[in-house]
């Protein structure tokens, strides 16, 4: 394949496909457009909230391979100015007796170490760097339906507006209205548990570990799996996922904090860990959301509409992997644009590629948060193996054929 004169492999995407839409502007479809854009693809971001949304969301853990697609997509600078990196897992029991630390991922590489950053932080620097690069980036356009045609893909929004497209890539989430139009009744399930997030500044000397930032201690507990890390500014950002019936819809519209810190620190207290003085000495900025996941087998697509990120594979977050498993959805679907002849050979290569991976993740996740598979030893990491991690870093080289690292051709 030709080089351009940036010497970026040309995109031969350009034949058939120039116009992409993007529903949703969170860490799949921005990171998607960063790397459509990178192809040489035109590329327009609508996004249903007004602004940044900033202020939306916990935090994560961004995992080898997530930071490895970010690399692929020149935005590790942009990721690295946030959060901290973290080099090892450290793992507590019920008694609080540490049976194991582990290293995390590509620990030794500094742009592939795992990183703990806040959600919201994470969306709004990627939709920066989209725009310094010069995507076109639409703020409250609420996504009505999509109408595929035979030359074109029409969105409709609630204010009115119209685009039209060669191709719209669903990246808009749990709640997708992208997914209705082209698995119609797919509905995200409950996987078992309700998750909790916190901060606190305050967090007890029962935490040894405040001095070093470089790790998150996971604690097997008897009512909950819970986790904690500590910034390097002092703050320990902590989560709780608790079995059991899900939290009501009205008490996540309407939220409590404070009663959900008094429950949490009564359920975890049975426990010698430091997990119940973390969340008494939490401020009222607790979060709760429930675990879902999109049943495996759903549909991706349909005419020139394409769903990714969670609208098309959310998992429970028991393996850490939802925004990293974005990030390479980005790459590998960019990839498959620019390396096949058509649009129908470029959406069956990134499902190929993609679907035994992601799946995987569903199922393994969903085990371990209804109690079916004991976690594993290092976080982000289910056992066995997930399908395509030993070609995982061929299919992200932005600069060798997808096609071949997947052992197909024209």
């Amino acid at each position: 394949m030709d080089r351009d004169a940036r010497g970026d492999l040309r995109s031969r995407a350009d034949w058939y496909v120039t116009r992409i839409l993007v529903i949703g502007g969170g860490i799949a479809g921005t990171a998607t457009a960063l790397a459509l854009h990178k192809a040489g693809l035109d590329v327009t971001v609508h996004e249903a909230h007004p602004d940044t949304a900033a202020d939306i969301g916990a935090f994560l853990t961004l995992a080898s391979n997530g930071m490895r697609a970010l690399a692929q997509l020149d935005a590790s600078d942009v990721v690295t100015a946030l959060g901290w990196p973290l080099r090892s897992m450290r793992v507590l029991d019920a008694q609080g007796g540490r049976p194991a630390q582990v290293p995390l991922g590509e620990a030794d590489d500094a742009l592939l170490r795992y990183r703990c950053l806040r959600r919201g932080e994470l969306h709004a620097a990627l939709q920066a760097e989209a725009v310094r690069r010069g995507i076109r980036l639409s703020h409250g356009a609420r996504l009505v339906s999509v109408e595929n045609g035979p030359d074109e893909v029409t969105a409709r929004f609630a204010d009115g507006s119209v685009a039209t497209g060669d191709l719209l890539i669903g990246a808009d989430g749990l709640s997708s209205t992208v997914r209705q139009s082209v698995a119609p009744g797919t509905e995200p399930v409950y996987a078992g548990q309700s998750v909790f997030y916190g901060y606190t500044r305050n967090a007890p000397e029962s935490v040894p570990e405040a001095e070093d930032t470089g790790h998150i201690t996971m604690v097997r507990g008897s009512t909950a799996a819970f986790g904690y890390a500590v910034s390097p500014d002092g703050e320990t950002y902590w989560f709780a996922r608790v079995g059991g019936d899900a939290v009501p819809a009205h008490d996540l519209a309407h939220p409590a904090p404070s009663r959900w810190r008094e429950q949490l620190v009564a359920m975890l207290r049975k426990d010698a860990t430091p997990a119940a003085g973390i969340v008494a000495a939490s401020s009222d900025d607790i979060m709760a959301t429930n675990a879902t996941e999109i049943p495996t087998g759903t549909p991706w697509r349909s005419g020139r509409t394409l769903l990714i990120g969670d609208a098309a594979h959310a998992a429970s977050p028991a393996t850490g992997q939802g925004a990293s498993m974005a990030l390479e959805d980005a790459v590998v679907l960019a990839k498959s644009l620019r390396d096949t002849p058509d649009p129908d050979s470029a959406l069956s290569l990134y499902e190929a590629c993609r679907r035994p991976r992601v799946e995987h993740n569903i199922t393994a996740s969903g085990e371990i948060s209804r109690g079916t598979r004991t976690p594993p030893r290092t976080a982000g990491a289910p056992s066995p193996q997930r399908p395509g991690d030993d070609t995982l870093a061929v299919q992200l080289d932005w600069n060798r054929d997808l096609r071949t690292a997947s052992g197909t051709t024209d």
